[in-house]
Order: structure tokens, then C-alpha cells, then sequence
């Protein structure tokens, strides 16, 4: 509906008075609204923002683009809002996942290795969600149902994992190709917020500062290449920040395909052990508006738990761009 941010913020509760502003930047829309909050802050515009995103792609809706002036005769065919609105390339005309797959021809990742990315995801996925590593991040919701309301306080998609159906299923997009839906990222609804404020404001309110945004950057090149389009966006905000790919401790790369994190991995020469430590949107979905907050959200968390200093998050974004932002504790 119009102006998302507004009704979030009126609906939280927050005073009439905060203003509101919606980011649409693809995947990293949530991620963007927290670099957008850090210069307000900084430039002395605002004191105090909240910052994140949500998606509900279940409710997106089916669209009929030529209904407003009258059908006539013959076939009319209805648009899937979340495909042709955040899943479709327009310059090359074809799904995200066609681009996922010349990656992976492209880099010469096999299928075998992205199943084992993907596997690894879940693993990770399930033992974090198992050891309660999750629960210090999600608010518990409350869904109405036929049998009664249910409370929601853990992510449905680990328990759906099926290590030998993995292997079997047929490419998603490319019938050559080797991204599948089990190695690809999930639909997904989803919301993640944070309360960004300079340090003298946290200190004079006595408020816990669980971590400083030491740089941020955002990277562009061709739409055909959104999958790399990350290890741009990282390089610069490392940059920024005066640190190497090695001296960060913990990764959060937005698996939107396993290839995309693959890349990244590969190119910077990561070690895998630092990136994604709870799996990513591979096992835990990604719900576009979202995702670039709660990986932040995550990379927070986990960077806590494990008492590390350094973390960075990125995320890749439809038409050849990548966000990507540096934390320290």
C-alpha cells in the first residue's frame, strides 16, 4: 500500500510526528536505508532513525496491466508483481536466475559445488537455529489460522531440508543450467529494523552501543553481473574503512543465488568459515525489502556471540549493483 515506511512506523507505535521516507533499491533497499540513516546522523540532519526493510512476497499480488482502459477481445494474460517488479531483469529481459546460471558457466562453478554451498547453508542454518542463536533477533508473531492463532518465533525454512531431494531436482531457469531451487535463494516474507544514533546520543541516553558503522559503499556495473556486482561493493567499503579483505572477522554475503557468495568468497580470497557462520538466504530465504537489514541484524548478532570486532555486509542487487557496509564492536 502507499508509503510502506509510514504505515510501519505509525503502526510500531512512533509518534505522528517522525517522518518517514521508503527506499526501493532491490535487495539492498534494507541495507541502503541503514547507509542513508548513518549520513543523516552524520550531516546533523536527523538524531535518532530507525532503519530496515520488509517484504511480503506471499502477498504480492497478480497484475492486469492492460485492464485500466478496458479489455476487448481475446487473451489477457495477468503480470506476477513479485517476479516482473523484483525478480526480472528489464535490459536483458529474463529472470535473476538466468543470470545466476552464467555466473556459474562463467566462473566454472559446478552444480555439485553449489549443492554443496547449499548444504553447508542449511547446516549452518539448523544448528544455529537449534542452539538458539537466533532468538536474541526475531520478535516472536502471532498468526491467525482456521485452528486458532499460532505463534511464529523461529524461521520455517531449515526445517525443510531434504539433503537427498537436493541433488535431484531439475535446474529452475536454464534447463542446461545448475541453479536449482534448493541452491538458490528462497521466497520469503520477512522484516528487520535497527535504531541508528551517534555515540555521544547512545552514551548521554545510557543506551548500549552493540556496534560503530565504520564505512559504507555501493558498486555498479553491467545488469548481466549483479552476481558479482558484491566483491565491488566490499572492495570499496574495505577501502573506506582503511582495512584488508583479511582483517574483517566475520562476513554476512547475501546469498540471493550460492554463486553470488561463491564469487565473493573466491575473488577476495575469504575464508569460508567467516562468511554466512548461520547460514544465509540460501536456507533462511530472502524476502527483497528485508534482507539487506537482516543480514545486518545477523551479522550483528553473530559477531557478538562469537566476541569479534570487525564484520561487513553485502548484498548483491538486480540491474549490475551491490551495497555493502563495515561494522566494528
Amino acid at each position: 500500500g502507499q508509503a510502506p515506511a509510514r504505515q510501519a512506523a505509525i503502526h510500531a507505535g512512533l509518534p505522528t510526528s517522525v517522518p518517514c521516507t521508503t527506499i526501493n533499491k532491490v535487495c539492498g533497499s534494507g541495507l541502503k536505508a541503514v547507509m542513508l540513516a548513518v549520513q543523516a546522523i552524520q550531516l546533523g540532519d536527523a538524531e535518532i532513525v530507525v532503519a530496515g526493510g520488509m517484504e511480503s512476497m506471499s502477498n504480492a499480488p497478480y497484475l492486469l496491466a492492460d485492464a485500466r482502459a478496458g479489455f476487448r477481445m481475446g487473451h489477457r494474460k495477468a503480470l506476477d508483481a513479485m517476479i516482473h517488479d523484483g525478480l526480472w531483469d528489464p535490459y536483458g529481459n529474463a529472470h535473476m536466475g538466468n543470470f545466476g546460471d552464467l555466473c556459474a558457466r562463467e566462473k566454472h562453478f559446478s552444480r555439485e559445488e553449489q549443492d554443496a554451498f547449499a548444504r553447508q547453508s542449511y547446516e549452518r542454518a539448523r544448528k544455529a537455529q537449534a542452539e538458539g542463536w537466533f532468538r536474541e533477533e526475531i520478535v516472536p508473531v502471532t498468526v491467525p489460522g482456521k485452528k486458532g492463532e499460532r505463534v511464529v518465533e523461529e524461521d520455517e525454512e531449515p526445517a525443510r531440508y531434504d539433503p537427498e531431494k537436493m541433488a535431484k531436482l531439475r535446474p529452475a531457469f536454464d534447463p542446461a543450467g545448475s541453479v536449482t531451487a534448493a541452491n538458490a535463494s528462497k521466497i520469503d516474507d520477512g522484516a528487520a529494523a535497527l535504531v541508528l544514533m551517534s555515540r555521544q546520543e547512545a552514551e548521554r541516553r545510557g543506551l548500549p552501543v552493540l556496534a560503530t558503522v565504520l564505512s559504507h559503499a555501493t558498486f555498479a556495473q553491467d545488469p548481466a553481473w549483479f552476481t558479482t556486482a558484491p566483491i565491488g561493493a566490499i572492495t570499496r567499503a574495505l577501502d573506506r574503512a582503511g582495512l584488508s579483505a583479511q582483517e574483517i572477522d566475520l562476513y554476512e554475503i547475501n546469498e540471493a543465488f550460492a554463486v553470488v557468495t561463491m564469487a565473493a568468497i573466491r575473488e577476495l580470497s575469504l575464508d569460508p568459515a567467516r562468511v554466512n557462520i548461520w547460514g544465509g538466504a540460501v536456507s533462511l530465504g530472502h524476502p527483497i525489502g528485508c534482507s539487506g537489514a537482516r543480514i545486518l541484524v545477523t551479522l550483528l548478532s553473530a559477531m557478538a556471540h562469537e566476541e569479534k570486532r570487525l564484520g561487513c555486509a553485502s548484498l548483491c542487487i538486480g540491474g549490475g549493483e551491490a551495497v555493502a557496509l563495515v561494522v566494528s564492536r
